[in-house]
């Protein structure tokens, strides 16, 4: 199974050790996949404060060299996992108008932020950040990254078919998209939404992009 190698050589437990081969050879895909998925189980389970290396690589069923050969520090781990989350199963929408365009990431961002996982680690993260600075700068910088490189190539594409006007606010712009789903989903945890709640929200955020 996927996450059961381990120590230096990422062989099984059951093979005698060797000397660590040198190079890219080493960094096993599967390997790395394992401790991803750890990643996001143990901040679901314990957060980001209680979250270890060692914690983690026992959940991956590896040595902690695995992951100390990929990242230098449980930070750097996290911020990875935190940009695969960022862009996780996020379109590049491609509708042919504005609206069409918004109502599809409207509604994958909604299955993302429910996901169970995704619902447990945002806000941890959030509260982390809240407490340490050098995380606020890089999970904001990620997550903004990651989000925002598709709301503004929606915005682009209704911009050159003159749906909105030329030299928009492109700051505003991306706080009408993003913050609706962010406060309903994020902040104050809402169930899901009724099944108007997307079309009524990609109306009315078309709506505003177009008064910018």
């Amino acid at each position: 199974m996927l996450g059961r190698m381990t120590t230096n050589a990422e062989e099984p437990q059951t093979r005698p050790r060797r000397r660590t081969p040198a190079g890219a050879a080493v960094l096993r895909e599967d390997v790395t996949e394992a401790i991803r998925a750890a990643v996001f189980e143990e901040l679901a389970a314990v957060g980001y404060a209680r979250m270890s290396i060692e914690g983690i690589a026992r959940r991956a069923g590896v040595g902690k060299t695995a992951v100390y050969r990929r990242w230098k520090s449980k930070l750097h781990l996290v911020l990875d996992v935190v940009s695969a989350l960022a862009v996780m199963g996020l379109p590049t929408p491609d509708t042919g108008s504005l609206e069409g365009d918004l109502r599809l990431l409207y509604e994958v961002t909604s299955r993302a932020l429910r996901h169970p996982v995704a619902s447990q680690i945002i806000p941890d993260l959030q509260a982390e950040a809240a407490r340490n600075p050098e995380m606020a700068e890089a999970v904001q910088k990620t997550l903004r990254e990651g989000q925002e490189g598709v709301a503004l190539k929606i915005l682009l594409a209704a911009e050159q078919r003159g749906e909105i006007r030329a030299g928009f606010d492109s700051e505003l712009a991306l706080d009408l998209i993003a913050g609706p789903l962010y406060w309903r989903s994020v902040v104050i945890r809402s169930p899901k939404p009724p099944k108007e709640y997307l079309a009524v929200l990609t109306r009315a955020t078309a709506q505003a992009l177009r008064a910018l």
